[in-house]
């Protein structure tokens, strides 16, 4: 082994509104030795996600907080370096959960086998992983969509919401995407071949959602909340459905937004059009689904039938800045970092 020096990028504090880059420090620490039944698993690429910001804070969520002082947390991609557990080969690649360093060790349990020579093993961190597989699950499970039917998703150009009109378009729906500014909108009709995006920016947002949505909607994919929910709200038809996957637009947030009560409108909107609004925890409750949908994913990618865009940083040390680049919209496609 060429090196002993294991690098961490730890929180150093809780943010308050947008993180900073004094938020990070890079940590140096011996590389770990893997006891009996552990494997030693080096990291090659890291994936940067919007989620990381709630886990930066110490508000209530389904998952707990990082400590400070702690390795940030993230999904990583991972070569077995050192092997001391029957199931696992010096050299495989796995998908892990590492968070942001060098080297882990690990008793094998939560990780996926990507194999001795996965093609595009930074996929399993996009189009193959967590962000894939939560479009999947999501809009097939519990959106149902079937053909004819009108989806909406915003956040339309994310690495989640892009996932999901593509599939959406696969099961012969119309798909109406919702994203921010000029650019965006472009792509995702040009591009993943959305039939209509419309621009939360514009002064008229909510008539325009109305008049490309003149069937009404009959899933909802929420990414954002906030305003664009508000907007879509009116335009549900009687047995949509709404897998809830985040509310980006309230991640920063410190008190609830001004104006009168909308929960009774909410509430009677879903008992009169029957309407199902699921949230969920894409590990949590389908992990015992990936190889379904690793399988129609890996289909749809070798046949060209899904389009993917991954913005590669190079370096740990560049994780912090790429990390606040990324809750401001500076990335384009699905941000990972090539740690070695």
């Amino acid at each position: 082994m060429m090196t002993t020096i294991n690098r961490q990028v730890l929180l150093a504090s809780r943010p308050v509104g947008a993180p900073q880059p004094t938020d990070f420090t890079l940590n140096q620490t011996e590389i770990p030795t893997p006891e009996q039944g552990e494997i030693l698993l080096k990291t090659k690429y890291l994936s940067l996600d919007p989620y990381m910001r709630g886990r930066m804070s110490d508000k209530k969520s389904y998952a707990e907080p990082v400590a400070i002082g702690d390795v940030m947390v993230g999904g990583t991609v991972c070569q077995v370096e050192q092997s001391n557990h029957p199931d696992f080969t010096v050299g495989e690649w796995v998908l892990a959960f590492t968070g942001w360093q060098d080297y882990a060790t690990s008793n094998g349990e939560g990780l996926i086998k990507l194999g001795m020579n996965p093609t595009h093993p930074s996929y399993a961190l996009g189009v193959m992983g967590m962000p894939g597989f939560t479009a999947y699950m999501g809009l097939l499970d519990i959106g149902q969509p079937k053909a004819g039917d009108t989806i909406v998703v915003a956040a339309a150009t994310g690495a989640v919401g892009s996932m999901v009109g593509q599939i959406g378009k696969l099961k012969n729906c119309r798909v109406v995407g919702i994203a921010g500014g000029k650019e965006k909108c472009d792509y995702a009709k040009s591009v993943l071949g959305f039939d209509e995006c419309i621009d939360h920016h514009a002064a008229d947002f909510a008539e325009q959602l109305s008049q490309a949505c003149s069937n009404g909607i009959d899933v909802y994919y929420e990414n954002v909340g906030g305003k664009v929910f508000d907007a879509v709200l009116p335009l549900l038809n009687t047995g949509a459905r709404i897998p809830l996957c985040g509310l980006i637009s309230q991640y920063n947030a410190t008190s609830l937004p001004e104006g009168p009560d909308r929960m009774n409108m909410l509430m009677g909107q879903l008992l009169v059009k029957r309407i199902k609004m699921q949230g969920f925890i894409i590990f949590d409750d389908y992990a015992h689904r990936y190889d379904e949908f690793a399988q129609d994913m890996s289909q749809w990618l070798a046949e060209g039938k899904i389009h993917y865009r991954e913005d590669c940083v190079e370096g740990l040390e560049n994780a912090p800045q790429a990390f606040i680049g990324l809750l401001e919209g500076k990335n384009f496609g699905k941000l990972v970092v090539k740690v070695s």
